[in-house]
C-alpha cells in the first residue's frame, strides 16, 4: 500500500477521534459511507451514516470525550487497526480504558468500524503463588 493512501486513512481516523474531542459532527458524512456499520465495544450497533450521526449528537448531550490518544496504526489492503487510550465522562461517571478499532474501508471512507475495549486496571492473579487470586471488583462493561 502506498504512503499516500496510508496517510489519508490515518487522517480520516484522526479526524473522527477529533470530532469526539470537539463534540462536533461536521463532516461525518465524508468519513462514513451512507451504509456504514459502527459497532461499539460493549454491544450497540449503528447502521448508516445518518444513525451514526444521530448517536454521536445524542451521546454528546449526555457526555464528553476527554482524551482519545492514538498509540499506533496497523494497515492491510482494505483494513486499518488503531490502538488507542480513551477517557470520557458520561451520565455522571468517568471511564478510561485501552482499546483497538478495526476499520474496513470503501473508497477511502469507513464502511465498517468495530471497537474492542480493554480494562486498564490489570493485575497478575499468580503474583502470590500457583493458585490464582482474583480481585473482587465489577468487571468493566466491555
Amino acid at each position: 500500500m502506498d504512503d499516500a493512501k496510508v496517510s489519508r486513512r490515518e487522517q480520516v481516523i484522526r479526524t473522527w477521534f477529533d470530532m469526539w474531542l470537539r463534540a462536533d459532527s461536521t463532516g461525518l458524512e465524508e468519513i462514513f459511507t451512507p451504509e456504514a456499520v459502527y459497532i461499539e465495544s460493549w454491544g450497540p450497533e449503528y447502521h448508516g451514516s445518518g444513525e451514526i450521526k444521530h448517536w454521536f449528537t445524542e451521546w454528546n448531550t449526555r457526555g464528553r470525550v476527554l482524551r482519545w490518544d492514538i498509540k499506533q496504526f496497523f494497515h492491510s489492503e482494505n483494513r486499518t487497526a488503531v490502538e488507542w487510550y480513551f477517557e470520557n465522562r458520561v451520565d455522571g461517571r468517568s471511564e478510561c480504558f485501552d482499546g483497538v478499532t478495526i476499520v474496513l474501508w470503501s473508497e477511502e471512507r469507513i464502511a465498517r468500524l468495530q471497537e474492542f475495549g480493554c480494562n486498564i486496571e490489570r493485575y497478575d492473579p499468580y503474583a502470590e503463588g500457583p493458585e490464582p487470586v482474583f480481585r473482587d471488583f465489577d468487571a468493566r462493561w466491555f
